[in-house]
């Protein structure tokens, strides 16, 4: 943990800021959406989700790292974007792991959308730019993931 940022221009401090909400929030949106749809029957999508989930814990707790490291705080709405998640999730449960899946695929690709947007946009510093890389390839794999057991 390093302090970061106190030197930059105040408008590059407020699209970092921008960018790094943004993300936290959609990643507690899809933590939620994956408890949600996770059951108590042992089936194999249910390991793939929880491995999902505990895969997007991180990357919510990357971000806070950053937030706090450019002296910024997480939003109050995150609490909406995880409610919001579990509504999802649920919802797509209810239609059949199927339309569970659909949705993680749609919902991955858009977030794989949003990083790409945000890497391009924003003048990240180099540690926090690895990180939203990282992150973005774990996106990938997860649409992956996802359309791989769809296809089964």
């Amino acid at each position: 943990m390093q302090l970061r940022g106190r030197d930059y221009h105040p408008a590059r401090r407020k699209a970092i800021k921008k960018g790094l909400i943004t993300l936290q929030n959609l990643e507690r949106m899809a933590i939620n959406i994956y408890r949600g749809q996770i059951t108590k029957q042992p089936v194999k999508e249910n390991t793939q989700l929880i491995s999902a989930m505990l895969n997007e814990m991180i990357h919510v707790q990357d971000f806070q790292m950053k937030l706090y490291e450019f002296g910024f705080r997480p939003c109050i709405l995150r609490y909406f974007f995880a409610l919001f998640g579990l509504v999802m999730g649920c919802s797509s449960r209810i239609l059949g792991m199927r339309m569970a899946l659909k949705t993680d695929i749609w919902v991955e690709k858009e977030a794989v959308k949003h990083y790409t947007k945000l890497l391009r946009t924003i003048d990240w510093d180099q540690d926090t730019r690895k990180v939203l890389e990282k992150d973005l390839a774990d996106k990938q794999e997860h649409v992956r993931r996802w359309e791989k057991l769809i296809s089964v």
